[in-house]
């Protein structure tokens, strides 16, 4: 597997990406965008991104928080139980809003365009990541034909920015795996994420993983859930086949 470090110029400083790809892979016809969770790009992700290039794609990471770099690193099993790190961290998840990520979307799409990616983009993202990969296919719906969350927080809050009030702006497949309690994404919030989403007339799905926690799929995460993360994968790389060739 082969990982590039590559600087993404925005409208807001440079971000930095890891673009992967399987080894000896020159170019790929199809395109993922991964979408961190709170803790930032590592090599649990990394991981992640090097499973998801392993099917053809070429797959992009990109710093969501480079705005406020240098940061961390912070340890996923026990950053959010120590006080400092804690407050690091929501200060840099509060500090990054979803416009901001919607607008480095555009230049993330164009990233994968000059590493020869004209086709079919898909998103997935992670916690956090969630609403960012739900907004970047309302806002790109030209370009983004598959789009997941798993325990993505806020899918269908309160808030001006949250994802389910630009569904009918999506045309990409859409698949939402949910932790089975999970207070950033409540029944409630479900509920209203799938009548957004059907009125909408978007395809889409949400699966409630009963017994697993918010952060199952992520394996450096303290819920991890080995199995709970291999039936993400099956569901994540069927939708990203089905939709993306």
């Amino acid at each position: 597997m082969a990982k590039q470090d590559i600087q993404i110029k925005t409208r807001d400083g440079v971000a930095k990406a890891g673009m992967f790809r399987a080894a000896g892979a020159s170019s790929s016809k199809a395109g993922i965008i991964l979408y961190m969770d709170a803790f930032g790009p590592r090599l649990a992700l990394d991981g992640m991104a090097e499973r998801l290039a392993g099917e053809g794609y070429a797959v992009l990471v990109p710093d969501l928080f480079y705005r406020n770099a240098p940061y961390g690193p912070f340890d996923a099993k026990t950053a959010f139980a120590v006080e400092t790190s804690k407050a690091a961290l929501m200060a840099l998840v509060s500090g990054t809003t979803q416009e901001m990520t919607i607008s480095d979307g555009g230049a993330f799409i164009d990233a994968l365009a000059g590493e020869g990616v004209t086709g079919p983009i898909g998103v997935v993202g992670y916690c956090m990541g969630g609403a960012r990969a739900l907004n970047a296919a309302a806002t790109y719906p030209d370009r983004i034909k598959a789009a997941a969350s798993f325990h993505g927080g806020n899918l269908a809050s309160d808030a001006a920015d949250s994802p389910h009030r630009k569904a009918a702006s999506i045309k990409a497949r859409v698949y939402v795996g949910t932790a089975g309690v999970d207070r950033s994404f409540p029944p409630e919030q479900s509920a209203r994420l799938a009548e957004a989403l059907r009125l909408g007339e978007v395809d889409h799905t949400i699966e409630n993983y009963v017994g697993m926690a918010h952060g199952w799929c992520v394996p450096d995460h303290s819920v991890f859930d080995a199995t709970g993360a291999e039936r993400h994968w099956k569901r994540l790389t069927t939708l990203f086949a089905e939709t993306l060739g």
